[in-house]
């Protein structure tokens, strides 16, 4: 039987944490290209200098197989937990792994006294039906820009 665990990120988990990343988002449908595996680690390691960093892993049988980097986002009605990257290890995706993950992040957020999640993401990839499927709702109207 498999041992499934959700804890807050820590600092120690980086390493562990960036091999999963590039691991996942360097395969379809994202095919994200990293200049090194540095790079992913600052971009790790810059989360957790943000006051408001708040991550997750979900770890099954001691393994890190999930991930979810974000923060706390201020808002009128209190603080919301703003997901900017969740992934889960591409081997196990469609088992229902990442539902389980986003429901204990709905717990344990809670428990932290934040009111809602909030996160972007794009139509055409799958995780826009993922987040669908667990209830979080298209805000049609919302542009995300840049510059």
């Amino acid at each position: 039987m498999e041992n499934i665990v959700v804890t807050r990120m820590e600092e120690n988990m980086i390493g562990e944490c960036v091999d999963l990343f590039i691991s996942t988002f360097s395969r379809e449908p994202w095919n994200d290209v990293y200049e090194s595996r540095e790079q992913v680690r600052e971009f790790f390691k810059n989360h957790f200098a943000n006051n408001y960093f708040l991550g997750y892993v979900i770890s099954i049988n001691g393994k890190i197989k999930g991930l979810c980097i974000g923060m706390k986002k201020p808002w009128i009605k209190g603080l919301e937990y703003y997901i900017d990257e969740f992934c889960i290890d591409y081997s196990l995706q469609g088992k229902g792994i990442g539902s389980k993950f986003i429901k204990e992040i709905e717990i344990a957020i809670r428990k932290e006294g934040l009111n809602g999640i909030i996160l972007n993401t794009e139509k055409e990839f799958p995780a826009f039906q993922f987040y669908k499927k667990n209830g979080f709702k298209d805000f049609g109207d919302l542009v995300i820009m840049g510059k």
